[in-house]
Order: C-alpha cells, then sequence, then structure tokens
C-alpha cells in the first residue's frame, strides 16, 4: 500500500512511495505528527541517482521487519536533497560535526523541535563494514529516547549550537588583490598531482572551478602562466582519456573512486557536465586544442541526448545503475567488442589496451591506453585518419549500446542546474559560433521563466508540469549569471531586463543584514536554522555566484552600488580562498573579475549587418573571461543597459566602444582596431 509520498514529484521520493515504511515529505504534516506524538524523527535524504540510496531502500526500507520498527518507534521523512538543498545543507553539517564525514543516504535522527543528536550516511542490513546494523541503530536511538532522553537533549543543544551560523560576520577586512590572486594560483600548484592530474586522492573528483579560475588567469600576462597552461592541460587531458569521461557517448560521471579516472562513480550529473563542457571549452580557447573542442561538444550533444525535455528543461541525472548492477550500462567484454567493431577491432584494442580479463570486475571500462601520436605511428597513419576510424568505432560502439537497459533517468528539472547547462550552451553557441547550440540555450531560458517563475518568485523544480519548492539564493544568482551570459550571445534585451528583476528581488530576499545572503528567502520556512553556505562544492555556492552577478550587474553601469556589496563579502572570505583555494574556487574566479581589469563593450548596429557580424566574430574568437558587453541596433531602446546609453554611431557604421571602468576610448569601425583596444594597446 502506498505510503505519504505517493503524491510528491520528485523521482527520488517516488521511488520509496510503496516501501512498508509510512515515509512523509518534509512538511507540517509530518512535523506536527512528531510533536504531538512525541516521536523522534529519522530523517534520510538523498536522490535519485545515489547508488547507496538504492542499496539502503533495497536492504532495509522494503523489508517488512525493519519498517515494523520504523513506523512503531520513529516518525519517518523521506527528503530529494537537490529538491531540498536547505534541509540537506542543515543536516550534513550536523553530520560531519557528529561523524567526521558525510554523504548520501544520510541518516539522521532529530528531536520533534528538530534538532539533530544521532547521524550517519548508509547502514548495511546485518553487522559488517565494521558498522552496526540499521535495526541495532534503530533499536538503541528508540531505546534511548525512552530511558535516556536529558542526554538526548544535551546532544541535540551541543549539536545546535555547533552549526548555527555567527551573529556577526568578521571584522577585519582585506582587499583583493592580483597578489592574492598570485598566491591562491601558487597553492593550487603547490598542491597539483602531477602523476595522475587533479588535486588530491580518491575519490577523485574533477574540480572544474578550480580549473575554470586558472583559465582565467592565464589569459592575462600571469609570471605563472606557463605553469598553470601545463598543469590545467595535464587535468584535462588526465580525465578525458575515458573511464571517469564516456568516450562512447559522451558526457562525464560524477568522480573517479582511483587517483587513475579510471573507474568512476557511474552515475552522470547535469551540474558536472555543464561545469566540465565550460572547462573544456574555455581549455580550448586559452590553448587552441582541439581535443578539448570536440570532448565540450560530445559532452553538450550528450546532453541534447539523453537529459533533455521536449520543451527545453535539462533533466537532473542519470543512474549509477541499470539493470541492477552499477555501471552495466557502460562496461564491456573483449568479446563484445570484438563482436561489434570487426575488422576495426585490432586499432581499438590497441588504443584502449583491451584485454580478456578487463579492467574492472572482469569487464572493461573504456580508457585510452595510447595516445594519438603514438598510435597513428605505430599503425602508420595520420591522426587525422586515426581519429576519423576511431570515431566510426565510437560510434558503433553507441548504436550497439542503445539496445542495453538505460539508466534510469532523474527527469526533474531545477533551476540551479539548468542554469549552469544553460551557460555552458549559450557560451558555446557564442564562441564555437554554433547556432544550433544558441537555439537550445534560448529556449531553455524561454523554458525557466515560462514554468519556474510564477506569482512573483521563482522556484526550484519542476516535472510534469508542476513546479514546486521555493528558489534557492543559488538559483536566483545562477539564473541571473545564465541569463547575462545568454544575453551577450544573444542581445534581446529581455534576458537582460529578467537578470535584473531577479537580481533586485534577490538583494531584497535574501540579504543578510550583516553581510552576503543567505540560502533562503525572508518568507521561506522556518528551519532548526537559517543556513548561509560559503563554502564551493559540487556546485558554487550560492553566495559565491551572487558576487559574480552583482558585479557583472555593476559592470553594466544600473547597479553600480552592488559593486561594493560584492567587494564587502569577497573580502570576509579572503583568508579562506587563501587556506582552501579548491574549495573557495567559484570566490576565486569572481575575484578575478573583481580585480581586473574588466572591460565593458558596447557595440551599436543591427546584428544583420555585415560589419556588425564582423565585430561580433573578432570580440568571441578570444576567451574574454573579465569582460561584459551589451549590444544593440541604434538607437538603443530606453530600458537597454546603462552601458549603450548615448553611444552614437561613428560614421554611420557600427560601432564599438571599449571603456574600462566607464572610461572609454574613442568608438571604432574596425576590427581590428576593436582588438587592440582590448588588449590595452590604447589611450583613452
Amino acid at each position: 500500500m502506498p505510503n505519504h509520498l505517493i503524491s510528491e514529484n520528485s523521482p527520488y521520493l517516488l521511488q520509496h512511495s510503496n516501501n512498508p515504511v509510512e515515509w512523509y515529505p518534509w512538511g507540517e504534516e509530518a512535523l506536527s505528527k512528531a510533536k504531538v506524538e512525541n516521536k523522534p524523527i529519522f530523517l534520510s535524504i538523498g536522490y535519485a541517482a545515489c547508488h547507496w540510496c538504492h542499496r539502503m531502500r533495497e536492504e532495509s526500507f522494503e523489508d517488512p521487519e525493519t519498517a515494523l520498527l520504523m513506523n512503531q518507534e520513529f516518525i519517518n521523512i523521506k527528503v530529494d536533497r537537490e529538491e531540498r538543498p536547505d534541509v540537506d545543507g542543515i543536516y550534513m553539517q550536523a553530520t560531519v560535526a557528529m561523524t567526521g564525514s558525510g554523504g548520501w543516504p544520510m541518516s539522521v535522527f532529530l528531536t520533534p523541535d528538530l534538532r539533530p543528536f544521532f547521524a550517519g550516511t548508509y547502514f548495511p542490513p546485518v553487522r559488517r563494514y565494521n558498522m552496526p546494523s540499521f535495526k541495532e541503530v534503530l533499536s538503541n536511538i528508540a531505546k534511548a529516547w525512552r530511558e535516556d532522553v536529558q542526554e538526548v537533549d544535551r546532544v541535540g543543544n551541543q549539536v545546535l549550537e555547533h552549526i548555527r551560523p555567527p551573529l556577526h560576520s568578521p571584522e577585519n577586512r582585506n582587499e583583493i588583490t592580483t597578489e592574492v590572486l598570485e598566491a591562491a594560483i601558487k597553492s593550487l600548484l603547490d598542491s597539483y598531482d602531477w602523476g595522475y592530474g587533479g588535486w588530491g586522492s580518491a575519490p577523485k573528483f574533477p574540480q572544474p572551478m578550480t580549473i575554470e579560475f586558472l583559465l582565467r588567469r592565464a589569459t592575462i600576462d600571469t609570471t605563472q602562466r606557463e605553469q598553470i597552461i601545463r598543469a590545467v592541460t595535464h587535468a584535462l587531458r588526465a580525465m578525458s582519456r575515458g573511464g571517469m569521461y564516456d568516450v562512447v557517448g559522451g558526457g562525464f560521471s560524477r568522480y573517479s573512486v582511483d587517483n587513475f579516472w579510471r573507474t568512476p562513480h557511474f552515475e552522470k550529473m547535469t551540474y558536472d557536465n555543464a561545469q566540465l563542457a565550460l572547462a573544456y571549452l574555455h581549455g580550448y580557447l586559452v590553448t587552441g586544442n582541439t581535443d578539448y573542442r570536440r570532448v565540450c561538444e560530445e559532452t553538450l550533444d550528450f546532453v541534447l541526448r539523453e537529459l533533455t525535455h521536449s520543451e527545453g528543461g535539462f533533466f537532473s541525472s542519470l543512474d549509477a545503475d541499470s539493470d541492477g548492477e552499477e555501471g552495466k550500462f557502460y562496461v564491456w567484454t573483449q568479446d563484445e567488442l570484438e563482436g561489434v567493431l570487426g575488422s576495426d577491432f585490432d586499432i581499438f584494442k590497441t588504443a584502449y589496451g583491451i584485454n580478456p580479463s578487463g579492467n574492472w570486475e572482469g569487464k572493461t571500462i573504456l580508457q585510452r591506453a595510447l595516445d594519438d601520436s603514438t598510435l597513428a605511428a605505430r599503425f602508420k597513419m595520420e591522426q587525422e585518419e586515426l581519429w576519423q576510424k576511431l570515431s566510426k568505432c565510437h560510434a558503433k560502439l553507441l548504436e550497439a549500446r542503445s539496445s542495453r537497459i538505460r539508466p534510469t533517468t532523474d527527469d526533474k528539472v531545477l533551476v540551479m542546474w539548468n542554469s549552469l547547462m544553460l551557460k555552458a550552451f549559450a557560451e558555446a553557441g557564442r564562441y564555437l559560433n554554433r547556432q544550433d547550440y544558441l537555439l537550445v540555450a534560448i529556449r531553455n531560458a524561454r523554458f525557466l521563466l515560462n514554468n519556474l517563475y510564477a506569482n512573483d518568485r521563482l522556484h526550484r523544480s519542476w516535472r510534469e508540469g508542476q513546479a514546486r519548492h521555493n528558489g534557492y539564493l543559488e538559483d536566483y544568482a545562477g539564473l541571473i549569471l545564465a541569463l547575462l551570459a545568454l544575453y551577450q550571445s544573444d542581445p534581446n534585451k529581455e534576458w537582460y531586463l529578467s537578470a535584473l528583476k531577479l537580481a533586485d528581488e534577490m538583494v531584497e530576499h535574501f540579504a543578510d543584514p550583516n553581510g552576503g545572503f543567505f540560502d533562503t528567502r525572508d518568507d521561506h520556512e522556518t528551519l532548526l536554522v537559517r543556513p548561509k553556505d560559503i563554502q564551493d562544492n559540487a556546485t558554487p555556492s550560492g553566495n559565491a555566484l551572487a558576487v559574480a552577478a552583482l558585479l557583472e550587474l555593476a559592470a553594466y553601469g544600473d547597479r553600480t552600488d552592488w559593486r561594493d556589496l560584492a567587494e564587502e563579502m569577497l573580502s570576509s572570505v579572503y583568508g579562506a580562498m587563501l587556506r582552501y583555494p579548491t574549495a573557495f574556487a567559484q570566490w576565486l574566479c569572481a575575484a578575478d573579475f573583481a580585480v581586473g581589469p574588466t572591460r565593458e563593450v558596447a557595440i551599436i548596429g543591427d546584428a544583420q549587418h555585415s560589419e556588425t557580424k564582423e565585430l561580433l566574430n573578432t570580440l568571441w574568437k578570444t576567451f574574454r573571461p573579465r569582460q561584459v558587453t551589451a549590444i544593440s541596433a541604434y538607437p538603443p531602446e530606453p530600458d537597454a543597459p546603462a552601458l549603450l546609453k548615448d553611444r552614437p554611431l561613428l560614421n554611420d557604421l557600427p560601432t564599438a566602444y571599449v571603456c574600462q571602468g566607464f572610461v572609454c576610448l574613442q568608438p571604432v569601425n574596425s576590427p581590428t582596431e576593436m582588438e587592440s583596444q582590448l588588449a590595452g594597446n590604447s589611450n583613452p
């Protein structure tokens, strides 16, 4: 018989809607029931693509005996962490405080007034992995609640004090300078893994924000540019050889469980692929390496093929499992490969080091063993001919793989994750001159604005025609940045005005009087604490995105006072950026924009005019991360960005104005002259 999750919209919650556990969604009904019955709450948080979440569901939540114990002793609440990052963030902080680590599924026991007093992650059905069984945990917690409520109360108060945000922000203010950014670069280069690529040890995460920061700094004349390029190219090459990267179908898995980027945790998340597509796009623009362009395009094509709703939204993820086995959709036996590839198997076998025993549980995860030049020399062919042959092999394998049982798709649409992908498609459309990608970005923006903005507020999640949950700070700030990226690719003032409106709402409803922003709106439900996440994780923190959004909008000239607010926020994380640069990489990207030099570019002219197109083609042939651009026919409309105001045409031709700090150089008609000004070779 279905439980209380049956009317929910989240695929993750619906996966549990027929468990014998009397699950409730997070909400007033469950929370009131806990108070009335004076029962502890068992809070279980996970997400649809999570392998160990599936395991705990199958082993414990579908077990009638375990469910009976849960139903008798607890009020059981299930939360999709992707829909409710506020609840997840609060109780993840508590879990880490109590256990020293965190993860999903997250299992937290709360008092009826929501204070956590015991926490963990996955618990097995029987004692193993040096862990108690889940039923033992349930029994012990129930006994403690009945017999030692004072100790429960003491622990709950202690954890609450630990996770409660400080009342005041730090008093000392430090200016963010080029020297600060150089120090952060040195720290990142000193900690770089030159053996296998990236930062840290297994499990190995891709760190796209860190790569993005380094690529931004590589576009200026920094003394560390050569080392930056070495590290970035090493990381991009290591990750795209295969393993974590799907060489057959494009796209990246969540992370590598080993140091070699070979064995992925097979789930594919929209937010990872959005950020990595941009990292490879920018890597291509900085280095000229066409392999990076290929990876960017293959990743975006994967998203279009497998993670895109018919109306334009992007789905959240693909499961790690298919047909009940992790990774089954993606791995191969030697016999399967030989059967599909036929006469091409010999070169493919050499390229990928294929052997009968495989490289993972008797199967093969495809990862390049030889690079193109070595392989081409061995088979005495040109590299272009080699790549065509390998591409043909990949296409054959993709077709063969399509007949397998597919991983489950989490088909909810989240604003924040869609914003990251919207930005990727908008920039790829602009820099790669891919009109098809630009049209995808436009369609996605319209979908988000039409379906997830209603009743004067942004919503978080959409599925099957229903928008749910308040938008969070990261949703607002992420969408602002995505719309500004789209505005520069498609100069429709609707995108700019929508970004400006969202930013006004963000400042009004999320601001913390002590500095920065809360993660939730001022009219959001009351939680244990009002969360305010600062650190970047797998996705950028809402506050870091907000800083970037404020800086960009201030550069357009309509809200110049927002730059002061952004600089105060950057100053407040001065020490953290230097001590933990990989955990504050989005902040570093924002700091890079703030330090500058930042260019404001206004181009006046009909977008279809050949001279206007020449100016734009010149503008976007180079990666320009510290620049905002406004484009308009003449004369600009009254509600156009301030950057476009009072900009007459020069010689009645499309005209470019290049400015810094709103001090503008002489207007020009020539793309060559504009390029020289952008490079800093002209005076006002």
